[in-house]
C-alpha cells in the first residue's frame, strides 16, 4: 500500500456542498492537507509545467495518520442462526464453474467458522471438491479428482453428525462433451456439535480480515438441506435454505427462496448477469431468462468501496470559482493530491463556456495496469518530478476495465470509491518519445490551462453532474467543451448532450474516440460504472458470449454504435482508426476557404496544422475520428481538414471492416485511417466543431499558446461564446 493516499466521496460539489476525504497514512506523524487549484497537470519541462496554485480558503489542516486497509475480493454474507443447521444430517450443495481450480483452497459455501470456531465449509481446490471441518485436526476431505477450469459441476458435502461420517462429491454436468468423471470421497471425522451462525458464499470468514479463501469462478444455486440429495442433485430431505442468484441481478441482494427467507448481501460487487449452468443460448439477455443467468462470477480482486473512515471534510464556500482543484496531502516527505471539481451553484452559471470533466472515462481507466513501466520510464518519471506511483507497482486498489481479473475474465465494474493513481496531477501514461505521454485527467488539463492562458472564463461540470442534471444543466452555456477523450457515456449523458445541441447549443468536441462505449450505473450503487465489451470494437478483452447485457441497468452493453447512437450522430465524427501514441498533422482542405467557415482560420495561413505538440508530437494522433454521413454526420457538415503522417501501426477500427478488403461504408481501408476536423451548423441553431483526435489538445500550448491549433480553437470558442 502507499504510505499516504486517499479518495473523495464525490468528484464534484457546488458551493454549499460538502466533500469527505478518506485518507490512509502509514506514517508515524500527523499529515497536513491544503487546497490547490490544478491549472496544468503536465510535468514535462518542455511544456507549461505543473501549475498547482494555492487557494486561500479555509481548508484542511493537520490530522493524525491512520493506516486504513483495503480488502479485495467479492463474496456473499448471510446472517443465519446456528439453529438453522441443527440437524442430524446436513448437506451443503452448489453448482460451480471454477476458473482457477488449481490456485489453492477456495470457499464455496461456508456455515459458521471452519477456521477459528465451529463450522464447516464446502470448497474447491487442487484436489477437487472438498469439505473443511473446524473440529477435526485433519482439516479437509477431498474427492482427489482435480476440477477442470470453466466447466460446470455440482458439488456437495453431506455431514452425518450421528455417525461422524462425511461424504464429498463432484458431478460434471456435461460429462460426454468434456470427458469428465464424477468423483466422491467418504471419511470418518470428529464433527462439531453444531456449526456456528452465519453463511458465506465464495469466501470464508477471517480472523483478522473480513474474508479469506476467495473463490474465482461462477457460483449458482447454493443450498443447505436437512438430509441428502438424490442422484440428480434434488433434495431428498428438507430444504433449509436455497439462494436463487438469478433474482435481483441489478443489485447486491442475495435472495433465499427457502422457508426461512435468509436473505443476504454481496460484498465488493462480483459480476452478475452471467450465463449459468442452465444457459441454453436461446436468450442473450438476462432480463428475459433469469433462470438461465442464475450465477454470479466472483473474483479474488473485486473491489467496490474501500470503506475508509473520513479524515476531513470540506464545505465549498459561497463564491468559490468553478474549476479543477486538489486536496494536497503531505507527511514526512510524502505527498498525494486528490483531485475534485467545484461546480457552479445549481441554476447559477458564472461563465458562458463550460468544460466537461470526463470522469466516467477516468473511472473506466482507473488504475490501468499497462505493463510498460521499464527502467527508462521510471527514470523519466523521476527526472521530471512526475507523480511517482504507477498501477504496475501497486495492485492494492484494484485495476481498470482495461485489465483482467486473475482468472483472465475482463474487469467490467469500476468504482471511484478508492484511490485512483491514474487520476493524479503529473501522472504519466506513456514514455512518449515525442512529448509528455499524458492521457485522461492530466491530458485534459491542457484545455483548462489554455482557457486560463487565453483569459476565457469557464465553469466545469463532470459526467456524473450531467448524467444527473440532464440537458437543463447545460442549457445556460453558449458553448460546451469536452476534453481529449470523452469515451464512456451513459444514456443520460448522451441524452443531455444531444438535448443541448438540439436545443441550439454549441459543442466543441476536442478529442478522439469519444462517445464510444455504453456504460451503466445504478442509483442504488453510487460511485460505480459498468462496461461490457460486447460484440466488436477496439477492446482490451471480450465479454463472454451471452454476457453482453449490463447487470446494473439491464441494457445492451458494448458500443454506442451498436445501440443505434454512433458518435457521428452527436459530434459529427466517430472513431475510425487507432495506432501507437504518436501524432501526425492536419492538412487544410479547400472547403475551409468557404466564407461560411473561413472565420475559423482567421490568422491561420498555414496549410499544415499541428505538426507539433506535447501528445505524441502532433495534433492528430493515437486515436482518430472521421466524418461519415452513413453513421449520422449531419447534412451540410464541412470537413475543414484531414490528418496525415500516420505510421504503419495505425489500423481501421474493427467495426468498419467486413473482410480484409471490404469496409462497411465502402471507403478504401487505408482511407479510414484519418482524423477529420469538422464544422456543422445545426437546424436547431446550434453548431458543432470537432477535431477527431486524442492528441489535439496537447498542441495548444506550443510556442507560448500562439500557434495554428490554438488560434483555430480560440476563433471557434470566442465566436460560439460571444466573448
Amino acid at each position: 500500500m502507499l504510505a499516504l493516499t486517499g479518495y473523495v466521496d464525490r468528484l464534484s460539489a457546488a458551493p454549499g456542498g460538502t466533500l469527505s476525504f478518506n485518507v490512509s497514512s502509514t506514517l508515524g506523524e500527523d499529515y497536513t492537507a491544503d487546497l490547490v487549484r490544478i491549472r496544468c497537470a503536465d510535468p514535462n519541462p518542455a511544456g507549461p509545467g505543473l501549475k498547482l496554485l494555492p487557494v486561500d480558503v479555509p481548508f484542511g489542516g493537520r490530522f493524525p495518520s491512520r493506516a486504513q486497509p483495503v480488502h479485495l475480493g467479492s463474496y456473499g454474507r448471510i446472517d443465519t442462526p446456528a439453529e438453522l443447521v441443527d440437524v442430524p444430517v446436513l448437506t451443503l450443495s452448489a453448482l460451480v464453474w471454477p476458473t482457477l481450480p488449481d490456485r489453492g483452497p477456495q470457499a464455496i459455501l461456508t456455515v459458521g467458522d471452519p477456521d477459528g470456531g465451529e463450522g464447516v465449509g464446502l470448497e474447491v481446490g487442487p484436489r477437487g471438491a472438498a469439505l473443511r471441518v473446524s473440529s477435526d485436526p485433519s482439516g479437509t476431505v477431498a474427492t482427489g479428482e482435480p476440477l477442470v477450469a470453466r466447466a460446470w459441476y455440482r458439488i456437495e458435502a453431506t455431514i452425518d453428525s450421528r455417525a461422524g461420517i462425511v461424504r464429498v462429491a463432484q458431478v460434471p454436468l456435461d460429462p460426454v462433451r468434456l470427458g469428465l468423471q464424477a468423483a466422491s470421497a467418504t471419511a470418518t471425522l470428529r464433527l462439531p456439535e453444531r456449526p456456528g451462525p452465519g453463511v458465506m458464499l465464495a469466501a470464508a470468514p477471517g480472523s483478522e480480515v473480513p474474508a479469506v479463501r476467495h473463490y474465482d469462478g461462477k457460483l449458482e444455486a447454493p443450498m443447505l438441506v436437512a438430509g441428502t440429495l438424490d442422484a440428480d442433485g434434488a433434495p431428498a430431505g428438507t430444504v433449509l435454505a436455497a439462494w436463487d442468484l438469478g433474482r435481483g441481478i441489478d443489485g447486491v441482494r442475495v435472495e433465499d427462496i427457502g422457508p426461512g427467507f435468509y436473505h443476504g448481501a454481496l460484498v465488493n460487487l462480483p459480476t452478475r448477469g452471467v450465463t449459468g449452468a442452465r444457459w441454453t443460448g436461446r436468450e442473450m439477455c438476462w432480463r428475459h431468462a433469469p433462470d438461465e443467468y442464475a450465477a454470479i462470477h466472483f473474483h479474488s480482486d473485486d473491489l467496490y468501496d474501500c470503506g475508509w473512515e473520513t479524515g476531513f471534510t470540506f464545505t465549498v464556500p459561497e463564491g468559490m470559482p468553478s474549476g479543477v482543484y486538489g486536496a494536497r496531502l503531505r507527511c514526512a516527505g510524502h505527498e498525494d493530491i486528490i483531485p475534485f471539481y467545484v461546480t457552479p451553484a445549481p441554476g447559477a452559471p458564472t461563465a458562458k463556456v463550460l468544460f466537461i470533466g470526463s470522469t466516467y472515462t477516468f473511472q473506466a481507466y482507473a488504475n490501468h495496469q499497462r505493463g510498460n513501466l521499464d527502467d527508462a520510464f521510471r527514470a523519466r518519471i523521476r527526472d521530471w518530478g512526475a507523480y511517482p506511483h504507477n498501477p504496475d507497482d501497486h495492485h492494492d486498489y484494484a485495476h481498470s476495465t482495461y485489465n483482467r481479473h486473475p482468472d483472465g475474465s475482463g474487469v467490467a465494474l469500476s468504482s471511484r470509491l478508492r484511490p485512483i493513481l491514474t487520476m493524479r496531477p503529473g501522472f504519466l501514461t506513456f514514455n512518449d518519445a515525442r512529448g509528455s505521454g499524458l492521457r485522461h485527467f492530466p491530458a485534459d488539463s491542457h484545455v483548462t490551462d489554455w482557457l486560463e492562458a487565453k483569459g476565457i472564463a469557464y465553469d466545469v461540470l463532470t459526467d456524473e453532474d450531467i448524467d444527473e442534471g440532464g440537458a437543463e444543466i447545460l442549457r445556460p452555456y453558449s458553448v460546451v467543451l469536452t476534453g481529449s477523450h470523452p469515451e464512456y457515456h451513459t444514456p443520460g449523458t448522451l441524452d443531455a448532450l444531444e438535448g443541448y445541441t438540439r436545443g441550439g447549443g454549441r459543442l466543441c468536441y476536442l478529442g478522439g474516440n469519444g462517445f464510444y462505449w455504453r456504460i451503466a450505473r445504478n442509483p442504488d450503487l453510487p460511485g460505480v460504472i459498468e462496461v461490457r465489451r460486447a460484440e466488436t470494437g477496439i477492446r482490451a478483452w471480450a465479454a463472454e458470449t451471452g454476457e453482453y447485457y449490463n447487470q446494473l441497468d439491464g441494457g445492451l452493453g458494448g458500443l454506442w454504435r451498436r445501440n443505434a447512437r454512433p458518435p457521428q450522430r452527436l459530434a459529427g465524427v466517430g472513431f475510425s482508426s487507432q495506432g501507437l501514441f504518436e501524432g501526425g498533422w492536419y492538412r487544410r482542405l479547400p472547403a475551409a476557404d468557404d466564407p461560411k467557415v473561413s472565420w475559423i482560420f482567421e490568422g491561420v495561413p498555414e496549410q499544415v496544422i499541428g505538426d507539433f505538440g506535447l501528445s505524441g508530437g502532433g495534433a492528430a494522433g493515437f486515436e482518430l475520428d472521421r466524418a461519415d454521413p452513413t453513421l449520422g454526420t449531419p447534412p451540410g457538415t464541412v470537413v475543414l481538414a484531414s490528418s496525415e503522417g500516420h505510421g504503419p501501426s495505425f489500423i481501421p477500427v474493427f467495426e468498419d471492416l467486413l473482410s480484409h478488403v471490404n469496409t462497411l461504408n465502402g471507403e478504401p481501408r487505408d482511407r479510414l485511417v484519418r482524423a477529420d476536423m469538422i464544422y456543422a451548423d445545426l437546424p436547431s441553431g446550434g453548431a458543432l466543431f470537432s477535431v477527431g483526435s486524442i492528441t489535439f489538445c496537447g498542441s495548444l500550448s506550443h510556442d507560448g499558446y500562439d500557434n495554428p491549433v490554438s488560434r483555430i480553437l480560440e476563433n471557434v470558442v470566442r465566436r460560439f461564446a460571444g466573448v
